[in-house]
């Protein structure tokens, strides 16, 4: 992998996610929206902007990673769909949103952007998804 020291969370992700585990590749966090649980993958790569930045075994890294993150959320919450999706209009640094939908979430069918402001968790409520999601991802 061609991780270096110089790798930083972009500001915006680390303010609007929460750490849930370091992958071989990725930072895995959880976005704190409690209206979906939705994952964030950050590939630690320092200057990565696009999939097309990632040398190919990073790149089939980061496609296990995302695997792990749907897994996880489809043996914690059997969604209806997952939405998944490396868009960066907002946050150049690259990352890739897992996102367990279901037809009666708050913004189905559309995407989960723009529909409604984002409900934080409650602290306990935050502590129980990490924890719950740490534990999916050891089993």
């Amino acid at each position: 992998m061609n991780t270096q020291g110089d790798w930083q969370l972009d500001p915006r992700l680390a303010e609007d996610t929460h750490p849930v585990a370091h992958l071989g590749l990725s930072e895995l966090r959880l976005m704190d929206d409690a209206h979906h649980p939705w994952l964030i993958l950050v590939p630690r790569i320092p200057g990565a902007r696009e999939l097309t930045d990632l040398r190919a075994s990073d790149r089939a890294v980061l496609t296990r990673e995302i695997n792990v993150g749907s897994r996880v959320l489809q043996a914690l919450f059997k969604p209806d769909k997952l939405n998944v999706a490396a868009l960066g209009n907002m946050v150049e640094q690259l990352h890739v949103h897992v996102i367990a939908r279901f037809r009666n979430d708050i913004a189905w069918p559309r995407p989960v952007w723009g529909t409604a402001s984002a409900s934080p968790y409650s602290p306990e409520a935050l502590v129980q998804r990490i924890n719950a999601l740490r534990d999916a991802l050891d089993a």
